[in-house]
């Protein structure tokens, strides 16, 4: 044999090769980086061509120069061997089925002696066309305990999510740990305990509302993990307490006005104060937010609203319906759960109502239609208008704001229409709600919501929070909308949607659109050939003469609500067909 320098261009293929399938295209690349940064480390083996030419043949190397064509090289070192019958067939089997690439463990202690010899990380990653990012895993992992190494070396390989704990733990922790764990001559290890022993609960950085100052005062350092997104910020600390302790300290230092931490359940949901209702839509001004700290120590908050201070006589009544609700939901307990669960509905209605109030400021509303849908909400459910029969007024005081923008100081109507359109809506806004309760609307609200389209308004519910009060037939229905699988467990269904609504798709439930009941539109348009009713309304004439007020009517919106004195909720359901569960 000797060795020539030849052009790889003038070099000819073997039509007899035992390679035949193209390589990837990453294992091209990473030869091709090889040969830019250190050139052709093994010569490859040519031949004279045996049909009476005057070139070679490449017996063995044939990737090899390819790629030296591809990094531009004139010349290579080649080694000429003396033709064979078989066309170097046998020798092209051989030399191919005999190679074995490095284990992960050659590989980590190979970097860590090309380290030891000068050669930096990005120098390695260009020769071995491996992200700089990867060399550091590499050399990470090279710092396992050697006797766990050796292991490794036999084949007796952990899986990543293992070999990242293993590596990530001190030499000492992992001396301890193989010491209690090290396998019999011959067999495997147990990784998945041992990696279990050397786990230990880490905090985020990403998830940190702290700032440095805070972490200096607590003492937290952060460590890099190496295994995480390249497009995360993966600094973390096993100093649960520290980290946990810095967290509530910037809750507290940074809650807002009507503001409280609150505590967590074993499930890691927040717990609302006794008889809060949760705000699922856009807080108002009078609700409270609640701050508290999930399973992975990360800042959340929470919007909720506390009732209204009620009348002592309204007490017995209540505690009458919590009875009433209590046998009702003993009866429906039987029933096979429906679509929508009631604490949806309740979201549905927290929706609809942002959506509406949305719509009603923005959304363009001719002057006919504005005057119509003012109409509509005052015969809402939840609108009743004061008698003024005596001196004591229960009445909405917020609704005199919107009223006195169309006076002037001598208190006579002065106004132009583009204030009659600002106090149209806002009273509106004020009025109409389909917030399931005393504040609902009825249909009015629905028939308001599509005429100027409010869906259009509608939030996205594809969220964990509304798909959790789905029942598994609607939430495989919904998956099939949109192409998705649905899984065996209904857990799994719901975090692919999830997922999939995460990005700009939305999801909308068909029971959440503004398209009111057939049946009640027919029911409202029945009342329009309905008699006025005469008698009652002498009655109330004549108590009226004679000083018997009766009830007095008040009006019940989106955060208001007002009862009259000697009034029971019974006679108010009875008196205005108040649709609350």
């Amino acid at each position: 044999m000797q060795i020539l320098k030849l052009d790889p261009r003038a070099l000819k293929d073997n039509p007899d090769g035992a390679r035949r399938s193209k390589s990837s295209p990453q294992a091209d690349a990473l030869l091709l980086a090889t040969v830019k940064s250190v050139g052709i480390i093994q010569p490859p083996v040519v031949s004279p061509e045996i049909d009476g030419g005057n070139g070679f043949v490449i017996q063995a190397g044939h990737r090899r120069v390819r790629q030296a064509i591809a990094a531009g090289l004139d010349e290579i070192e080649v080694l000429v061997a003396d033709a064979v019958n078989d066309n170097g067939a046998m020798r092209s089997m051989i030399e191919n089925v005999a190679f074995e690439p490095l284990n992960p463990v050659d590989q980590w202690r190979g970097i860590e002696r090309l380290v030891a010899l000068g050669w930096t990380e990005e120098a390695i990653g260009v020769a071995l066309a491996l992200p700089v990012r990867q060399i550091r895993k590499l050399r990470l992992l090279a710092n396992v305990l050697p006797a766990m190494l050796e292991q490794m070396a036999r084949g007796d390989m952990p899986n990543e999510q293992q070999l990242r704990t293993i590596a990530a733990a001190l030499l000492e922790e992992q001396k301890e740990v193989w010491k209690a764990n090290k396998p019999k001559k011959g067999d495997t290890a147990a990784w998945w305990q041992i990696a279990n022993a050397l786990s230990k609960t880490r905090m985020y950085a990403r998830d940190a509302s702290f700032g440095d100052d805070l972490r200096e005062a607590y003492g937290i350092e952060w460590a890099e993990d190496m295994f995480g997104p390249a497009d995360e910020d993966n600094r973390y600390t096993t100093n649960v307490e520290a980290f946990l302790g810095a967290q509530q300290e910037w809750m507290t230092s940074n809650l807002p006005k009507k503001g409280a931490i609150v505590e967590v359940n074993n499930w890691g949901q927040p717990e609302l104060p006794k008889k809060a209702e949760r705000v699922y839509g856009k807080p108002g001004k009078g609700d409270h937010t609640g701050m508290y700290l999930d399973r992975d120590g990360k800042v959340q908050t929470v919007h909720y609203r506390m009732p209204e201070p009620k009348a002592a006589a309204g007490k017995t009544a209540s505690a009458g319906n919590s009875s009433a609700d209590v046998g009702g939901d003993a009866v429906a307990g039987a029933k096979s759960r429906p679509d929508v669960t009631q604490k949806g509905h309740d979201m549905i209605g927290d929706f609809r109502t942002d959506a509406l109030h949305e719509a009603l400021g923005r959304a363009p509303i001719e002057d006919d239609t504005l005057m119509a849908l003012l109409v509509l909400a005052l015969a809402g459910l939840n609108v009743r208008v004061d008698s003024g029969a005596n001196d004591h007024v229960f009445g909405p005081k917020r609704f005199k704001r919107h009223a006195a923008r169309l006076l002037d100081q001598d208190g006579r109507l002065s106004f132009d229409l583009e204030t009659v359109r600002v106090a149209a809506r806002a009273m509106l806004v004020e009025v109409l709600s389909c917030r399931r309760g005393m504040s609902n609307s009825g249909v009015v609200a629905r028939i308001a919501g599509e005429a100027i389209g409010a869906d259009g308004y509608l939030p996205n519910m594809g969220t964990e929070d509304f798909l959790l009060c789905l029942s598994r037939q609607a939430l495989e229905t919904a998956a099939r909308e949109v192409r998705l699988q649905p899984q065996p467990r209904v857990r799994d269904t719901r975090t692919a949607l999830v997922e999939h609504f995460k990005g700009e798709a939305t999801f909308i439930h068909p029971a959440a659109l503004f398209a009111p009941d057939p049946r009640e539109i027919a029911d409202l348009i029945g009342h329009a050939d309905a008699e006025e009713p005469a008698a009652d309304d002498d009655a109330a004439d004549d108590d009226a003469d004679s000083g018997d007020t009766g009830p007095i009517p008040v009006v019940d919106t989106d955060g208001t609500s007002g009862d009259a004195p000697n009034e029971t909720p019974e006679e108010l359901e009875a008196a205005y067909g108040i649709a609350a569960e």
